[in-house]
């Protein structure tokens, strides 16, 4: 009986694509926008094609068989796209068990007539589809996992801008939460930009910081620790009222760190390290502008 359904998936191949396919059109759920139906049809033929010439009489009920290492892989590669364009877990549970539908709607035609054959093939071949829908599953929770990690690289990037204010003058604003790891990326964007513009002075500000604690205000004085050994000075400004308190009350020692409340000011603070002035200059027009003398 095993031969009959290797066999049987394997000659009416083409009617188990055309059931697939339209159970998957079928449901409210497939995602148009991520997938066209040509597509679609081609990812579920190469899975098809694979599975029915990999399926034999011994390994119909071995799902663990290295038979099916092809099969796995080729779920594999469709598991981390689906998770890569967006689709739901859901979306991609629907996909891999509506093949199923299609499979056991194969033998229900084919042993009608023979029950025990039925029942018997209907089992194998479920615990078989089940098997590949949980692999399914596992890869496209570590592909979503992968996006996710890739996203908050990027995030983290892009919320650690280093902008070069004014010639050999940096500044770093800072918003959200300051753990370990975007530390890390602070210090690095940071003093590669030292480098790069040879910069002496360089502002952090951490007024979108929400809050400071001890372990913040530790990953501060590494920063400026860090700034100091590549020979540039590290103004932190945003000290906020509450933050201020904050600081005194948990005992962390920032004395030896230039502080300002704002931006405006630290920016004021290095043009005088600099021997820069800022004064405003009367012009013809009659209208007030700001000019920088060294």
């Amino acid at each position: 009986m095993k031969a009959n359904i290797s066999r049987l998936f394997h000659k009416k191949k083409k009617q188990v694509i055309d059931l697939w396919m339209n159970n998957q059109l079928q449901d409210v759920s497939l995602r148009e926008d991520l997938i066209s139906n040509d597509d679609l049809r081609a990812q579920s033929e190469e899975l098809v094609e694979v599975l029915v010439n990999k399926l034999n009489d011994d390994n119909l009920s071995v799902v663990d068989s290295a038979d099916f290492d092809d099969v796995y892989e080729v779920l594999g590669g469709i598991s981390i796209t689906r998770a890569r364009q967006g689709f739901s877990p859901r979306e991609t549970g629907v996909y891999i068990f509506s093949l199923k539908d299609a499979l056991l709607q194969i033998l229900q035609e084919e042993f009608k007539n023979d029950p025990v054959s039925l029942y018997e093939s209907t089992m194998k071949v479920s615990r078989l589809i089940d098997s590949f829908g949980i692999v399914t599953f596992e890869t496209f929770i570590k592909g979503r996992e992968e996006v996710i990690l890739r996203q908050t690289d990027e995030i983290s990037e892009i919320s650690t801008p280093v902008i070069r204010v004014w010639d050999g003058i940096l500044a770093l604003p800072i918003i959200g939460t300051l753990d370990s790891s975007r530390t890390q990326i602070v210090m690095e964007n940071l003093l590669q930009e030292i480098v790069a513009s040879g910069s002496s002075i360089a502002i952090l500000d951490i007024s979108g910081v929400p809050a400071v604690d001890s372990l913040v205000a530790q990953h501060l004085i590494k920063t400026v620790s860090a700034t100091r050994l590549m020979g540039a000075e590290c103004i932190i400004s945003g000290i906020r009222p509450e933050i201020a308190q904050t600081v005194v009350h948990l005992g962390i020692d920032l004395s030896g760190i230039v502080t300002k409340s704002t931006l405006a000011s630290a920016l004021k603070y290095a043009f005088s390290m600099l021997m820069l002035e800022v004064r405003k200059k009367q012009v013809s027009s009659g209208n007030n502008s700001r000019v920088v003398n060294g």
